[in-house]
């Protein structure tokens, strides 16, 4: 890679996007901070590049080694991490009463990035099914992702996205579920799972920008039903599809 590809940013709590991206904080091939959130980003934003530069020849989300800027502590109690298109940046907050440890969950930055990556490879509008095509695309790789890190095949893998972003005392055990979808959460505060896994039960929505954290589902069990009837490692034939 080449010095400095990515850097991270402190927002110190700030909610204003416009003082975005905040205090420099480190920088690629700079040692570790004290801060936990900036440490745990810096190894999994490498992660993520790592992965779709050895797997799949692509070097960074552009393919031509765009610096990718990340900021921790963005707001108070902000239960997000996103990819913001326009500042063309990654953005973390500290999470509160149900989700949380997004710098923590290589799964999650994976499909934030690859958010970036759709961008710059694809036409797709963010709504409806074609939106819920790009949240799916975004759920593959970072699935892919994870299962790298852990090194498990299909067969093996539990498939659940955003794990360790579930807060103590949710009932639920991940964001989404690739292998059944609408089995993630089911909390009386926080909500049930709202996903299909089949297209049979797909209805037309103004809400969530036309369900595409919903009907992603659909898409994210065909890609589990192919990687596992392919066998060995989603990355090797799903994944290249």
């Amino acid at each position: 890679m080449s010095t400095k590809m990515f850097v991270f940013y402190d927002a110190q709590n700030s909610f204003s996007e416009f003082q975005l991206p905040g205090t420099l904080v480190r920088a690629e091939s700079q040692p570790p901070t004290k801060d936990k959130a900036v440490n745990d980003a810096y190894d999994n934003v490498g992660r993520v590049l790592s992965v779709y530069k050895q797997l799949f020849r692509w070097n960074s989300v552009d393919n031509h080694n765009m610096h990718i800027i990340s900021t921790v502590h963005f707001g108070e109690n902000y239960e997000n991490a996103y990819w913001d298109p326009d500042r063309l940046q990654i953005v973390f907050g500290d999470g509160d009463e149900f989700l949380n440890n997004f710098t923590s969950c290589v799964d999650v930055i994976g499909h934030e990035l690859t958010h970036a990556v759709t961008e710059n490879t694809s036409p797709l509008l963010y709504f409806g099914q074609s939106g819920a095509l790009n949240e799916h695309i975004s759920d593959v790789f970072g699935i892919i992702v994870k299962q790298v890190v852990e090194k498990e095949d299909a067969a093996s893998a539990d498939w659940l996205v955003g794990e360790g972003c579930i807060a103590p005392g949710v009932k639920g055990v991940a964001l989404r579920s690739m292998k059944a979808p609408g089995t993630a959460y089911d909390d009386p505060r926080f909500g049930k799972d709202p996903q299909p896994d089949h297209f049979k039960y797909y209805r037309a929505t103004f809400e969530d920008n036309g369900g595409v954290h919903i009907y992603s589902g659909i898409p994210n069990k065909a890609f589990y039903l192919c990687s596992t009837a392919f066998g060995g490692y989603s990355w090797e034939k799903a994944g290249k599809i």
